[in-house]
């Protein structure tokens, strides 16, 4: 007798539903067995696509600036993200407090869940963001790209972080 196949879970298609629905996906999450590594895991699929993202604009820099080399802007670069881990905590600490003053009826754990979510959805934006600030420079349209990135992250932490807030 076979057993039944398996679920597996990937990213990415929760990643491109949560563009359309982030409560949904996001209350999916809430809704697995707690683990601070699998949510830790969220920021680190972040911290890895936003090093990624910015390839291309370190890339631009080395080549006008060829004095610096790839890697070392690079590792300067990565060692700056994993620098932001306790600010990402911070973040989502103080996204409860808000919250809770608020009203709202989550806990801690569901706040880094709403951010660190948010930020993995919002990571193929940071792609766009990169390849336009490597390609084009500063400029109108790297900033236009950039503020947009802004603006769709914090539409979704926002819409997940309600969620997140409802009494269970």
């Amino acid at each position: 007798m076979a057993s039944p196949p398996r679920k597996l879970m990937s990213l990415v298609p929760d990643i491109v539903k949560s563009w359309r629905h982030p409560a949904r996906v996001v209350r999916r999450h809430l809704s697995r067995p707690r683990s601070e590594a699998f949510v830790f895991t969220f920021l680190f699929v972040f911290l890895l696509i936003a090093f990624i993202a910015q390839w291309p604009q370190a890339a631009r820099a080395s080549y006008l600036q060829p004095e610096v080399p790839l890697t070392q802007r690079l590792l300067a670069a990565g060692l700056g993200l994993m620098a932001t881990i306790p600010l990402w905590y911070g973040l989502a600490a103080l996204s409860r407090l808000v919250a809770r003053a608020l009203g709202g009826q989550g806990d801690w754990y569901g706040a880094r869940v709403a951010l660190f979510w948010a930020l993995a959805a919002i990571s193929p934006a940071m792609l766009l963001q990169g390849l336009t600030s490597g390609l084009l420079g500063a400029g109108v349209q790297a900033t236009v790209v950039s503020g947009a990135v802004a603006l769709a992250f914090l539409i979704l932490w926002g819409l997940m972080l309600v969620e997140a807030e409802r009494a269970r």
